[in-house]
């Protein structure tokens, strides 16, 4: 069952999750392909290397279309756009390769938010939030095995607010699930 993290929304005592620093530009001297090839290397060796595993289960990984030899998962999780076809990479995005790996291995932190979606087309989704950063994981649930999909700061309220009532809709079916049990 994925009824994890903090279930009040409120102040809380909970421990706060440290998420590792940001990956920056500058620390390239501005130098795009620098940065673009430190950023993959970090994503390499958090997703093609060493695996994360998210409450016991090793994550796979969307690696075709291979584009200019990196996977396309690495690609999906630093760009975004509207289109698969017309992503833009997202410095935001990029900034924050680290934190996607090791929300995903320590998942049942109480701080952190997890829960279950399906969206259009009946694509099962895993989401863990940070809430402090504002900042999403989406895995996608294959059944027999997870990808890690995408990971973004939300920056809009509104989304946030969405994604909130998502997580607390979650809850309090599970906490019904439960209690018929």
């Amino acid at each position: 069952m994925f009824l994890s993290g903090n279930q009040g929304m409120a102040n809380s005592s909970v421990d706060y999750f440290e998420l590792p620093e940001l990956i920056t530009l500058t620390e390239f001297g501005d130098d795009f392909d620098a940065y673009l090839e430190a950023v993959y290397e970090v994503f390499k060796e958090n997703f093609v290397v060493q695996k994360p595993v998210f409450q016991g289960r090793q994550l796979g990984l969307k690696k075709h279309p291979v584009i200019e030899g990196k996977e396309y998962t690495f690609w999906h999780m630093i760009s975004s756009g509207k289109s698969e076809a017309n992503r833009n990479t997202d410095m935001q995005r990029m900034e924050r390769i680290r934190w996607s790996p090791k929300m995903i291995n320590f998942s049942e932190h109480p701080y952190l938010k997890v829960w279950r979606n399906t969206r259009a087309g009946g694509q099962e989704s895993i989401l863990i939030w940070h809430n402090a950063e504002k900042f999403l994981v989406v895995l996608r649930d294959r059944g027999s095995y997870l990808l890690p999909w995408t990971a973004y700061p939300v920056s809009y309220r509104n989304m946030e607010k969405k994604l909130m009532k998502e997580y607390e809709d979650y809850i309090s079916s599970k906490k019904a699930e439960t209690a018929r049990l």
